[in-house]
Formats: C-alpha cells, structure tokens, sequence
C-alpha cells in the first residue's frame, strides 16, 4: 500500500472521526488516512475483531479506539454512537463508509431470497447510514457542528443488473445526504457523498484478477480501476476546513469509466 503522507491543507488535529466498516478496504485506508493528518479514530467494525484490531494497530498517533455494532441494527448504531462520544469527548467527523452487496439477478433468485436481499441491504446500506447520521448529528449540533461524508457508488447511476437493491440503497443514499445537507446546514453541520467506481480492495480481487478484469478496468480511459488512496482523498478533502460550500454534493471518483448529466 502506497505511503499516506501528512497534508497540511488537511489537518484534522484535535477532530475526533467515527468511520464505519473501517475493518479492511476503503474504510481502513480512510481511518489511517485521517489519523496520518492528526485525527484521532473510532474504527467501526461489526463481525471481523480481528482485522479491526489490524487497522487500530496501524493508525498513527494516539487516543484512537474500536467501535463494535451492527449498523443495520437501530439500538446498536446509538450505543455505539454514545460511546464514542463517551470514550473520545465527543463526535466532528463521520464517514459513512459501511455496506454490502447481494448478488440477487431476479431470472435466478426465489422470491424468499430477493426478499431477503432487499431487506438486508436497505436495512444496512441505507436505513443504518440514515441512523447513524441521525444519533451523530445530535451529539454534534450542540458542539456547534460537523461533517458527515457519505460514500455511496456509480452504481447509484449506472445500475446494478445483479444486485438492484445495492444501487438503490446508495441512489437512497444520494438522496439522503442532499435532503440532510438541507436540514442540517443551519446547524454548520455539511453533508457530502463521495460515488467510487470499482475500488482496488479484497473484496474485489476476485473479478480484478479473473477473466473479467480487463474489461472493467477498460470502463475507465485511464485503464485501471481506482486505489483505495483516492477514495480516502477525496473523502478527507470533503470533511476538511474550506469545503463547506460543497456541502449536498456528490462527487464521482471513477475515473471517468461513468459520466452523468
């Protein structure tokens, strides 16, 4: 993994920061990322202690901790919210960063499990990132404000053949942060959504490194797929001091593999 460098554009010393599903991927490289620049780190995870340990161990700086829950579940996403605010003095930042994706093509699901998958999915993608924003933004209106950076995905935009729930969560998700980016702006509380194309992560080894990675990576003109360093870039600009006047917006990092009007 590329070295994260310290950017002094970007410094968040003294900014306590709550990223979600930071155990591995994109969430770990934004975790360390914004404790590279003086954050100080509550790295969510919900099932995987082991990888979460992981990322908390190679954070730079102190005072950062774990924070367990299942963000699908409403009671556990405000104990965890509670917590950190308990643990850490309080809540600045707090990037939306956990999801999932259920491959359900409808010619070749039951409908028990399209069910299924709509459910979960919704219920974590989009109803959890909505519950977390909500016990957040509580603790932080009477601290005087925040950030809150969603990270949502082209395939809000695109589509998503085989997993339509997945692109409707996150076009839910779009939605969301511009309705919250209204509401909360009084409360100098800015709300951005970061959409990533295709990510070089673990979860998506598999297809990079099979028969069908060459044509995702030619989706892009660059021809590559995006680093998990650049989406956490984005990400931190979105939440650093100066890019309040962004906040409802939605910026596409993905290479330009797709562009919508």
């Amino acid at each position: 993994m590329a070295e994260l460098r310290r950017n002094e554009l970007m410094d968040f010393t003294g900014k306590i920061v709550l990223v979600t599903g930071a155990s591995r991927g994109i969430g770990r490289v934004i975790a360390r990322l914004f404790a590279e620049n003086g954050g100080r780190v509550a790295v969510h995870y919900h099932q995987n202690e082991a990888a979460a340990q992981e990322t908390l161990r190679s954070l730079r700086g102190k005072g950062h901790i774990l924070a367990q829950a299942d963000i699908a579940d409403p009671v556990a996403v405000q104990k965890m919210v509670d917590a950190v605010v308990e643990k850490m003095g309080g809540l600045d930042i707090v990037v939306n960063n956990a999801g999932i994706h259920i491959e359900h093509p409808l010619t070749e699901t039951s409908y028990e499990e399209w069910q299924s998958a709509w459910q979960h999915t919704i219920q974590t993608n989009l109803i959890g990132a909505a519950n977390v924003i909500f016990c957040a933004a509580k603790q932080m209106i009477p601290r005087g404000g925040g950030r809150i950076v969603n990270v949502s995905s082209r395939g809000a935009f695109r589509g998503e053949p085989t997993g339509p729930a997945y692109g409707a969560s996150k076009a839910g998700m779009n939605a969301m942060g511009q309705s919250l980016a209204k509401a909360l702006a009084p409360h100098h509380i800015f709300v951005m959504t970061v959409a990533p194309g295709w990510v070089e992560t673990e979860m998506a080894a598999k297809t990079l490194n099979g028969p069908d990675g060459d044509a995702v990576r030619s989706q892009s003109p660059l021809g590559r797929v995006a680093k998990p360093e650049e989406v956490a870039y984005t990400v931190l600009f979105l939440a650093s001091a100066g890019a309040e006047f962004l906040t409802g917006a939605i910026v596409d990092v993905n290479g330009a593999s797709y562009l919508r009007t």
